[in-house]
């Protein structure tokens, strides 16, 4: 399932007619609204939002927040903590745990020790017995019981205080209970009454509550309960937003197919899910247990089956990381107008669709478009759930195949509920071919690419549809937008050749997007590797891509840490083997990703050009993606280099799909330079000095990579000739047009004792003299739309761009002018600029994201977070 959160945004188009949200106070003020706390340390806690920006946007980020800090404390969250991930992942449960608490949030915990106690249990040689799946609990079994919860609710809490967290143990005093059944299950209770003071006086103190199941009778006796049925029970009283259950599996999966479940809504898919042969046992159990929980809460209540590692993102961004479950509405479909509640549906169009709630039309003249469509012998759908939380509007014309999406609106608690998504599906359904159009200005186009098979811009639109395959089908409506005259944005006075917007005009429309709106399957070569893993990160965090392969001859066998889409394990695939799949096209593999050492590569793409010769269509070519250095000086015209800031127009509708990802500092210098390649003097060497993390390095042992060796120290390498500096002159020689004269640069690295990010010191020599204002206006011109370049009047940092996914340029000076002849010296006439980025990232893995989607026509940042502004600390 595809989670259809991703659609808040404030842009205009069909989409921005779902669920606007607006958030009537800021992230601070809403955790001022918490009753019991007013939240930690201001400037502590923006830097930790700050971070959050890394997994979700800006506005997911402020949504759920203000979300979850709209309700009383305890109203939060109830995570359930099993024994499991208290002895394999505890400092991860600390850390995450911490993070919510640092922006002002309460969870509370109830955890369970089920593997701990079957240990000591053993230790003591007394047999763990079970009758229908519950522990038998003796006077022997208890007592081991209580010091095992006692000791990991202990440890618990020890860790979270040494992140600097209050949390307080409470191991008895919450749960009575009574005798589930004495004589078959002996001291095991069922839960009568949940003592919710003791919780919320731990919150009033600013302390995390930390409980164990453990329950007591009305006469004090201590009662063994499983840890998810006091959870429940405390959720019962409570009422939380989010019941979440942390397990290592990071959530439910299919039975069939292996592929983890993203949401499930109850009322809807309940009954059809139990009807799955693979839904039996505990799967059934569990099921039925969250149902019945979700039952008796308010609709917003929902559960959350995640991984301690991923909570953050479960919680956080609208694609989530988990399983979610909640209640949802029943949908329904109707074609007459009679058969819905008008009054309701006007309401929610009047509230949320922009043609409508602004008055350029009226609910009554769109119904009567409605009626008038039926009498001339066409169609049209309403979509709706039983609230009204949501609607859509899908017409067809007399005689025609295709549909029209006309309208989808929604609420903010549809949004968030997840509810547009179950809309969607009962679209498609009903309508194997669909157009739509959106306006260019949309903030989430990548959510409609999700769901495209093609594209088309078209003015000031872009019109999206699936299941077509004859444009014909389209062209009228692709002619009737493109008659229509659209707003063009002016360009700056004196827009020059090379800028950004003269660039980006040459590039035009976007064709077919895709083969088919489905996931599109990547195989990555060479996953040991730093690159390797910040690959799997973006993939796994990417609403298109998924994995297929992940090749690594080190791991093979073992599982893929940091992937939560699906359960996968690491292959060995050879060159022959990779050939082999790649014979089919993209019907087992869309895009193929080298991240192999230099000099490794050609045997694998050998390998997939002689597999995908015979086939003629360019859009079943699989796509290669090299990170190497070993096509980046490619002559044959094959393959095109992937840095499309400036190299763009190269990269929109690349037939061929091969695509030589740029080099770490060479994409940094590259940035530096191409702005002033105009008022550069060519009798003068530009000179660029670079010091790197020492994950540029690699994995394979060297001084280079070892942390003691660089303690302290700073390790210069490959003072002339490195190959990033034949790189950025071969490059930027193909942007000048100048193949006569080409660019030459002097570039020296260095290696640091960081770990990751890139700081470039370039000093270019120019032909005449600039003020540090020309020379800001010509980059913020360069680079202005760019949402991975952004260009400061500061020095950037390289601690500040650790991490990012895009790159900065800033620091400029020049030098002053001392004398009459200054200006015209050789020394005045040059200008000294800082960029950073992060090796692994813009330097590497995001910018192999970013040519990825380019080359298969999605939106080009889909998957890559963007801030408006980067990240800038005083130096």
């Amino acid at each position: 399932m595809i989670r259809a959160g991703r659609l808040l945004k404030n842009g205009t188009g069909i989409m921005s007619r779902i669920a606007r949200p607006v958030l009537t106070q800021t992230v601070s003020r809403s955790v001022q609204r918490c009753s019991y706390q007013s939240g930690p340390d201001t400037s502590e806690k923006e830097t930790i939002v700050k971070l959050l920006y890394n997994i979700g946007s800006k506005k997911e980020v402020e949504q759920y927040l203000g979300h979850f800090s709209s309700v009383e404390s305890q109203k939060f969250a109830v995570i359930k903590v099993g024994g499991a991930v208290i002895s394999d992942d505890l400092a991860t449960l600390a850390s995450a745990l911490t993070f919510l608490n640092r922006v002002g949030l309460y969870p509370i915990v109830v955890h369970g020790a089920g593997p701990q106690l079957n240990k000591r249990l053993e230790a003591a040689g007394i047999e763990a017995r079970y009758e229908d799946g519950i522990r038998i609990t003796d006077g022997p079994t208890l007592a081991i019981a209580r010091e095992v919860f006692a000791s990991e609710n202990r440890k618990l809490v020890e860790a979270l205080e040494r992140l600097g967290t209050r949390a307080r143990p409470i191991t008895s005093g919450v749960f009575v209970a009574d005798y589930l059944n004495q004589e078959k299950y002996d001291r095991v209770g069922k839960i009568v009454r949940v003592n919710r003071d003791v919780v919320e006086s731990s919150i009033r103190a600013g302390c995390l509550p930390i409980l164990t199941s453990l329950a007591e009778t009305p006469e004090g006796q201590i009662l063994n309960v499983n840890a998810d049925i006091a959870a429940g029970e405390l959720a019962r009283v409570l009422e939380p937003l989010k019941i979440v259950y942390l397990n290592e599996k990071n959530g439910l999966y299919h039975g069939t197919t292996g592929k983890r479940i993203e949401t499930i809504h109850l009322d809807e898919e309940y009954e059809d899910l139990l009807k799955e042969p693979w839904v039996r046992y505990g799967t059934k159990l569990k099921l039925k247990e969250i149902k019945e929980l979700l039952d008796t809460l308010p609709r917003s209540s929902s559960v959350a089956i995640i991984s301690a590692e991923h909570l953050h993102k479960e919680l956080f961004t609208h694609s989530g990381a988990g399983t979610l479950i909640m209640r949802g509405h029943r949908l329904f479909s109707e074609q007459d107008l009679g058969s819905v509640d008008s009054d309701r549906l006007r309401a929610l169009l009047l509230e949320h669709d922009p043609a409508i709630s602004s008055g350029r039309d009226s609910a009554a003249s769109y119904w009567q478009k409605l009626v008038q469509l039926k009498s001339e012998g066409g169609q049209y759908w309403i979509y709706g759930d039983e609230p009204y939380q949501v609607a859509a509007v899908v017409t067809r014309a007399a005689g025609q195949s295709v549909s029209v999406l006309e309208k989808f609106v929604a609420t903010k608690a549809a949004v968030l509920g997840n509810i547009t998504d179950n809309a969607w599906k009962l679209i498609a359904r009903d309508h194997p071919q669909l157009v739509w159009t959106v306006a260019k200005g949309d903030d989430n186009l990548s959510w409609h690419f999700e769901r495209a098979d093609g594209s088309w811009a078209v003015g000031e639109d872009i019109v999206f549809w699936y299941g077509i395959e004859d444009w014909t089908q389209i062209a009228p409506l692709v002619n009737a937008k493109s008659s229509k005259p659209s707003k063009a944005a002016p360009g700056p006075a004196g827009s020059r050749g090379y800028s950004t917007m003269a660039r980006r005009q040459q590039i035009g429309r976007r064709g077919y997007a895709t083969a088919s709106g489905s996931p599109l399957r990547v195989g990555l070569i060479g996953a040991r590797g730093f690159t390797g893993r910040e690959l799997i990160k973006l993939i796994d965090g990417h609403p298109r891509f998924e994995l297929a392969y992940v090749s690594s001859r080190e791991l093979a066998g073992q599982p893929v840490p940091g992937y939560a889409k699906a359960q996968l394990d690491h292959v060995n695939l050879s060159a022959a083997e990779v050939g082999a799949i790649a014979r089919s096209g993209r019907q087992a593999v869309d895009v193929w990703i080298l991240a192999l050492p230099n000099g490794v590569a050609a045997p694998f793409v050998d390998a997939i050009d002689a597999a995908t010769s015979g086939i003629s269509s360019a859009e079943q070519q699989p796509i290669v993606v090299d990170l190497s250095a070993d096509y980046r000086f490619d002559a044959t015209g094959r393959w095109a280099y992937g840095l499309p800031e400036l190299h763009r127009k190269d990269l929109v509708g690349w037939n061929a799909g091969r695509i030589a990802n740029p080099g770490c500092y060479a994409t940094g210098s590259q940035l530096g330079l191409a702005p002033l390649l105009p008022y550069m003097d060519a009798t003068r060497l530009p000179s660029v000095f670079g010091v790197s993390g020492y994950s540029g390095a690699g994995t394979k042992p060297s001084p280079k990579n070892d942390p003691k060796f660089l303690a302290d120290n700073l390790i210069p390498y490959a003072p002339v000739n490195h190959i990033h500096e034949r790189e950025v002159g071969h490059s930027l020689t193909r942007i000048s047009g100048a193949r006569d004269s080409p660019v030459m640069v002097q570039f020296t690295p260095h290696v640091a004792s960081f770990f990751q990010g890139i700081g470039l010191t370039l000093h270019v020599p120019l032909r005449q003299s600039m003020t540090v204002g020309d020379v800001h206006e010509v980059f913020r011109e360069f680079y202005n739309g760019e949402r991975l370049v952004h260009v400061t009047k500061d020095a950037p940092l390289v601690r500040d761009n650790a991490g990012k996914h895009y790159s900065v340029v800033g620091g400029f000076a020049v030098p002053p002018a001392t004398g009459e002849s200054a200006s015209a010296s050789l020394a005045a006439r040059r200008v000294v600029l800082n960029v950073t980025l992060d090796n692994l990232l813009k330097g590497a893995a995001t910018q192999a994201i970013q040519n990825m989607n380019i080359a298969v026509g999605i939106d080009e940042y889909t998957g890559i977070p963007t801030p408006e502004q980067p990240t800038m600390s005083q130096s």
